[in-house]
């Protein structure tokens, strides 16, 4: 039986699994690839999920052609991003602030790591009115590689201070839960609204439909 108990630590991943900003960034990617000539379509923004900025841009080139503008696309889909968030801001995801509310009350240590830049980070916390609910947080800009590789969650155990045998990772993402088994967490998958890769399913220790849906688990 599942049990929160049984950890030692929590990490919390961000984009789609605390808050829902993964559609955010698809509606503003697609609207500034619009706008140059370039249409992307939803499958292809799905792709990006969970990926560091870099790679985003790798993909990005690869479809568009060595010739795209990179620069011109990262300002225009900025710009309609903080267009779509400062009139709608950022929703967090169902289930987050009661399990939140249970992880503090069993005194058990957590934090947020994520493969945006602390800015980003920090910015979108802000916009969904959590800017203070982490005192621990791990960015891309902390550690030499993103997810996949497993450096952001190693990092993230070392400032816990637990082993990372002992950590719960939380992920939504097929980067993230390959990053997480690379690091050797017991990681749990909560799919995104949109298909997911099988192996993603069978890497993780455990899927569930929401982060209600863990403690649920917790309770019975």
């Amino acid at each position: 039986m599942f049990k929160l108990s049984d950890f030692a630590a929590v990490i919390f991943d961000m984009d789609g699994l605390v808050l829902d900003t993964e559609t955010t960034y698809f509606a503003a990617w697609q609207q500034a690839a619009e706008a140059m000539g370039y249409p992307l379509s939803e499958p292809f923004c799905q792709s990006l999920s969970g990926l560091h900025y870099r790679d985003v841009e790798l993909k990005l080139t690869d479809l568009c052609g060595a010739d795209f503008n990179l620069q011109a696309f990262n300002q225009l889909s900025g710009l309609f991003w903080h267009q779509q968030v400062n009139a709608q801001g950022i929703k967090i995801k169902h289930g987050f602030t009661e399990l939140l509310e249970f992880i503090i009350q069993q005194q058990m240590p957590y934090c947020l790591a994520t493969n945006s830049r602390a800015v980003n980070a920090y910015e979108c916390l802000e916009l969904a009115g959590i800017k203070d609910v982490f005192s621990t947080i791990v960015t891309r800009d902390d550690v030499q590689q993103g997810k996949p590789a497993p450096d952001i969650f190693l990092k993230a155990a070392e400032l816990l201070r637990a082993p990372i045998s002992r950590c719960l990772v939380l992920e939504d993402s097929h980067a993230g839960i390959i990053a997480a088994s690379r690091a050797g967490a017991f990681s749990v998958f909560v799919p995104p609204p949109f298909p997911v890769n099988p192996l993603t399913v069978e890497l993780c220790n455990l899927t569930i439909d929401n982060l209600a849906c863990l403690l649920e688990l917790n309770k019975q």
